[in-house]
């Protein structure tokens, strides 16, 4: 078995190594390339100030470089008895370099290098997220414009309401992921600061260069306090799981909208037979299993930051070994969220809309309001043109006029499209992910 970078004499217990470990091994491969990265601005950083040479410098980055082309091509393993992904990169190191392999983790701790990981491992899975969200809500604006002009039923209550469109409907959730990522951007900028040199949680006696690595990693600033710096973990990812749970939300609410329209009773839209499913017993049925799913996987994200913050909320000041269980409902969330953004918006681009919802006359009512407003344009006091219209429609004598003219700012006739693509933009221009990738980029070249 191999030992552990913290063991001396004395071996740990077989089942209590199996419990503290748990799935940390696993987990971890998620942080194997970003572990390596961290690793390569260190020493670089350690080479500055003189705990490396220059030749050293040079093994080791050209090493560490070969470690992350492994990882990232899904390669890389973490070795039965090795605890965890930092004890492999050192030990594979070592294999290669020997004891200059064993030079690499002065001024840092591995509290300092998780931390670090996570940040790196994170703010890459946003940017994909970011990509996703940018992605679906093209396909949102896209079919506004496109069924700009095709109405359909409003409610309140579930009961039929107002005129409202399919323009605004796409609109609707096109302009809800603007925000979404109005708080994932903050999430982003409380995630892109750089914790390495706060080693244990109380710093280091070398003459670390906090800013140097900061740089070299693409950071936007440090987290300055190396005290803060350890009590960042859990909050980070609580943060970023509040952000993600608002895209979730957004999703989840569509997923339903989308089940329900497809649905006989509603036959707003018709979804796409490859996105649908039969029974077993019923040769007719085509269900919106992926929608469902889609609910399903979405609300669960939106439990995830209340699980971070039961694990790490009752925790004071320091680091604890609670932290390492943040990983497990952490890490996976990500794929399982980009899934669903990624189904989502191949069905919203395939979907068929029903252009002759409102030809069905239990739909006539809908039109009240149109008639009131119409009366009071002529004149009529709100009140007396209401009471008119209600006494018509309970007398049987309404007679609709199937059509709207909403000119307001948002509305089904100035759905103000482009100056929400605009939000989105400057949204997207905030996030700068340009800076970081040129960075990251120059440390590995």
């Amino acid at each position: 078995m191999a030992q552990k970078l913290w063991e001396k004499n004395v071996q740990v217990d077989q089942e209590v190594d199996t419990f503290t470990v748990g799935k940390d091994r696993e987990m971890d491969l998620y942080l194997a390339k970003y572990d390596v990265l961290g690793s390569m601005a260190h020493i670089t950083m350690l080479e500055s100030i003189g705990l490396l040479t220059k030749e050293e410098l040079t093994i080791l980055l050209a090493e560490l470089k070969n470690i992350y082309a492994v990882a990232d091509c899904g390669r890389f393993v973490i070795e039965e008895g090795v605890e965890d992904v930092h004890s492999q990169v050192e030990l594979m190191l070592t294999r290669s370099l020997g004891d200059t392999g064993k030079k690499i983790h002065s001024g840092r701790s591995r509290n300092d290098q998780v931390l670090l990981d996570l940040k790196l491992f994170t703010r890459a899975q946003i940017q994909e997220i970011v990509e996703l969200v940018s992605a679906l809500f093209e396909v949102l604006i896209s079919q506004s414009n496109r069924y700009k002009d095709v109405l359909l039923p409003g409610y309140t209550h579930l009961q039929i309401a107002m005129p409202s469109s399919f323009g605004l409907w796409f609109g609707a959730y096109a302009e809800s992921l603007t925000d979404d990522l109005q708080m994932m951007q903050a999430a982003y900028k409380v995630c892109n600061r750089n914790p390495l040199g706060s080693a244990a949680g109380y710093g280091s006696s070398f003459p670390l260069r906090r800013q140097m690595t900061t740089d070299l990693l693409g950071f936007d600033s440090l987290d300055y306090n190396v005290v803060y710096a350890q009590m960042g973990r859990g909050k980070m990812e609580r943060t970023v799981a509040f952000a993600m749970a608002g895209i979730a939300a957004t999703l989840s609410k569509l997923a339903f909208d989308a089940c329900m329209f497809n649905s006989q009773n509603f036959g707003f839209i018709k979804l796409p037979d490859q996105f649908t499913t039969g029974s077993s017993i019923m040769p007719h049925k085509k269900n919106p299993d992926v929608f469902e799913l889609t609910r399903a996987k979405c609300n669960k994200l939106q439990g995830l930051p209340q699980q971070i913050t039961l694990i790490s909320n009752n925790l004071p000041s320091g680091y604890f070994r609670d932290l390492q269980i943040i990983k497990e409902v952490f890490l996976p969330s990500f794929d399982e969220l980009k899934d669903c953004l990624r189904m989502v918006t191949h069905m919203m681009r395939e979907v068929k809309v029903n252009e002759q919802i409102l030809d069905d006359d239990k739909y006539a009512l809908l039109f009240s309001v149109e008639e009131v407003n119409r009366l009071v344009l002529e004149g009529m006091p709100f009140r007396d043109a209401y009471k008119q219209v209600g006494l018509n429609i309970e007398a049987g004598k309404f007679v609709p006029v199937k059509k709207v003219h909403h000119t307001h700012e948002g509305s089904i006739g100035n759905l103000c499209n482009d100056q929400i693509s605009a939000l989105m933009q400057n949204i997207m221009d905030g996030f700068a992910f340009n800076r970081v990738n040129e960075a990251e980029q120059q440390l590995l070249s």
